[in-house]
C-alpha cells in the first residue's frame, strides 16, 4: 500500500500539529508500512524546514519547490486539478492536512481534523485560518472516505458538527517520542519554576495563568515556552515570569523535567499533547477542566476551572504538594500513548475503507 501523506505544516517551526505529523510518520513505519511518501509543494525555505523535521524518519520524500507555495496549494485545492498522483506518484491512500486538499484519481481519500476551534470560536483565530479551515472541513465532509481525529472528544464533535457518519471517523491518539522520559538533563533557569508550553494566542488563556501565578508567594517563577501567535498577547514582561519564546521540540524534555509543576489552562483543545509530554517526563500536571482535555489527563492531573485565577494558584500548590502521588499516575497514563499505536490506528482506518 503506497501512502502519500501531506506534510505541508512541517514547512513552519513545529508545534502540536507538526509534532503529530512527524510522530504519525514514525508510527506508520514502525507499524510496518513500507511505502510512505512525505509530500508537500513548498518554498526552498519550507523544504529545508520539512527536511529538518523529518530527520530520522525513514520515508520517501516528494517535496517539489515552488514559488508562493501557500498560494499555489490554495489554488490547487480550489481549482481541483491536476490530480495529486500527477505530482506525487501513484497513491493507494492520500492523507491531507489543513493546508491543502488537491484532488486524486483513486484510492482512499483521508484527512486529519485536530479540532473544530475555528467553527466553535471564530474569535480565537485569524480570519485566514477561519476561511482555510472552513473550506477544508466542508470538503472533507463531502469527499473523504476516512477522517482521522486525535481524540474521541474531537471525533464526536466532528460527527455532530460536520454531519460525518461515525463509521468514517477513526481515533488515532498522539504518542510520545522517546526523549520524553523522567531521567535526563533538567533545565536550570536560575530559580525554581512552574512551566507552561503554548503558542501565545487567546484560547491558551495565559492571562488567567499569569493572574494565578501572581498569587503564589513561594518564589516560583512562571516559565512560558511558546512563540507568538495570533491575537492579543498576554502581558509576560513582568517580575517572576521567564519568557522563553519558541522552544524547539528537542529542548522541551529538559524544561519539563526541571519544572516543579506543569500548568495547562487552555480553554479548548483537540487533545492536549503537552499534558502527556509533561507526565512522561515525571512532572505533576495542573490542567483545564474543559472536557476536550479529559483523554489527555485521565485521572493523573489536577483539573481546574481555567477562568479562575484563584483556583489555578491553589491547584499549583496542591500539585506540588501531591507530587509523590501524581507523578507515578502520570507516568503510567503517559505509557498508553505511543506512535506505534497511532500508526496502527491509521493503517486500520485506511484498510477498512479499501
Amino acid at each position: 500500500m503506497r501512502i502519500v501523506v501531506d506534510v505541508a505544516p512541517l514547512s513552519h517551526p513545529r508545534t502540536g500539529v507538526g509534532n503529530y505529523i512527524r510522530g504519525s510518520l514514525l508510527g506508520l513505519t514502525e507499524a510496518g508500512a513500507h511505502e510512505v511518501v512525505a509530500f508537500a509543494p513548498a518554498s526552498r525555505r519550507g523544504k529545508r524546514e520539512i527536511e529538518r523535521a523529518l530527520a530520522g524518519v525513514e520515508v520517501e520524500r516528494q517535496l517539489p519547490v515552488v514559488p508562493a507555495a501557500h498560494a499555489i496549494r490554495t489554488a490547487w485545492s480550489r481549482v481541483g486539478r491536476p490530480p495529486v498522483e500527477r505530482v506525487a506518484g501513484p497513491a493507494d491512500v492520500f492523507h491531507f492536512s489543513d493546508w491543502m486538499y488537491p484532488p486524486q484519481r483513486g484510492g482512499v481519500r483521508s484527512t486529519m481534523i485536530h479540532d473544530l476551534v475555528p467553527l466553535h470560536h471564530p474569535e480565537w483565530v485569524h480570519a485566514r485560518t477561519r476561511r482555510m479551515h472552513g473550506a477544508k472541513y466542508r470538503h472533507a465532509a463531502e469527499t473523504c472516505d476516512v477522517v482521522i481525529v486525535n481524540s474521541r472528544y474531537t471525533g464526536d464533535d466532528v460527527a455532530l458538527t460536520l454531519g460525518i457518519r461515525p463509521e468514517r471517523i477513526h481515533v488515532a491518539y498522539p504518542g510520545i517520542e522517546e526523549e520524553f522520559v523522567p531521567d535526563g538533563e533538567r533545565a536550570d533557569l536560575g530559580r525554581p519554576y512552574v512551566l507552561t508550553v503554548a503558542t501565545l494566542e487567546p484560547r491558551k488563556n495565559l492571562a488567567t495563568l499569569v493572574g494565578g501565578h501572581r498569587q503564589l508567594d513561594d518564589g516560583l517563577a512562571l516559565a512560558v515556552a511558546g512563540g507568538e501567535g495570533w491575537g492579543e498577547q498576554p502581558l509576560l514582561d513582568v517580575e517572576g515570569i521567564i519568557r522563553l519564546g519558541y522552544t524547539p521540540p528537542d529542548e522541551l524534555p529538559g524544561l519539563y523535567r526541571g519544572a516543579a509543576a506543569f500548568v495547562y489552562p487552555s480553554l479548548y483543545e483537540g487533545f492536549g499533547m503537552p499534558v502527556v509530554e509533561a507526565m512522561a517526563c515525571g512532572v505533576p500536571v495542573v490542567a483545564s477542566s474543559h472536557p476536550s482535555l479529559d483523554e489527555a489527563c485521565g485521572d493523573a492531573a489536577i483539573r481546574v476551572d481555567p477562568l479562575d485565577a484563584d483556583a489555578i494558584a491553589g491547584a499549583i500548590r496542591s500539585a506540588i504538594g501531591r507530587r509523590g502521588e501524581l507523578v507515578p499516575r502520570g507516568l503510567a497514563h503517559a505509557r498508553s500513548f505511543t506512535w506505534l499505536a497511532n500508526g496502527r490506528a491509521h493503517l486500520a482506518a485506511w484498510e477498512s475503507a479499501r
